[in-house]
């Protein structure tokens, strides 16, 4: 739609390399501090900083987006345009094929094991936004792309650990509460987190039938788009992802 192309025209994507840390580390650094006011104390902010921050293996496997500017003037802070330069990096977010859920190089409990497409989650991490660049899509494009990622990686679901501030953003991508966390920290203060799944194809959620979506619906093929292992198209228009494989356990296709 309009939206999507105006997205296109204002930003860009690829994945980040170790060149891109410092201006990473500074957008997290700012959203740490300024996207959570509203939510935690002072104090719980000071804390949670144990909790996140940048996993440089994701960078190292190659499964970490930057976001980027392509025009002056795309993002807003109040009524007033902030002028940036063209290629400047807004945004970042990241997929990975590994067990660690959350947390930078500095947390506790990390766990480098790899994860089975066909049985596990793929967790979606470490989403970050320039503060002066927030609601222009920047989040909803990043959490798309990764997504995209895990499903042509083979995985069927996604999971993530999100903050208070972040759960508005990702209840509207999809994603739905599976468990409610007050995280301990060194410093003796808890950090609330919410664990939250989405089914990418395939898995039944509550009241979906057994390919994951409503009960009822009949789909139709349009024409397929390699690149996402072909897309289908449900007959109020919202276009649904799917793996060829899907096919045979869907009830009617027309």
């Amino acid at each position: 739609g309009a939206m999507a192309r105006k997205i296109d025209q204002m930003f860009s994507h690829r994945w980040a390399t170790v060149t891109d840390i410092p201006v990473i580390s500074a957008i997290m650094d700012a959203a740490i501090s300024e996207l959570q006011r509203n939510y935690l104390t002072a104090v719980q902010i000071t804390a949670s900083r144990e909790l996140m921050g940048l996993d440089t293996r994701l960078i190292d496997d190659g499964s970490y987006l930057v976001i980027e500017s392509v025009r002056e003037s795309d993002c807003e802070s109040g009524e007033e345009a902030d002028e940036h330069e063209v290629g400047e990096i807004v945004g970042c977010r990241g997929w990975s094929k590994r067990k660690t859920l959350f947390g930078g190089n500095h947390t506790s409990g990390r766990d480098a094991a790899l994860l089975d497409p066909a049985r596990d989650a793929a967790p979606v991490r470490a989403m970050y936004t320039r503060p002066d660049c927030t609601r222009q899509g920047i989040g909803r494009l990043i959490i798309e792309l990764c997504e995209t990622a895990a499903r042509e990686a083979g995985f069927s679901r996604t999971q993530l650990m999100s903050t208070l501030s972040g759960e508005p953003l990702y209840l509207a991508c999809g994603y739905r509460p599976k468990e409610r966390l007050d995280v301990d920290t060194s410093k003796g203060i808890t950090v609330p987190l919410i664990r939250m799944e989405k089914a990418l194809w395939g898995q039944p959620e509550d009241g979906a039938g057994s390919t994951g979506f409503p009960k009822g619906i009949k789909f139709h093929c349009i024409s397929p788009n390699p690149g996402l292992n072909g897309r289908y198209q449900h007959s109020n228009t919202r276009r649904i992802l799917l793996r060829h494989a899907d096919l045979a356990s869907i009830p009617a296709i027309f």
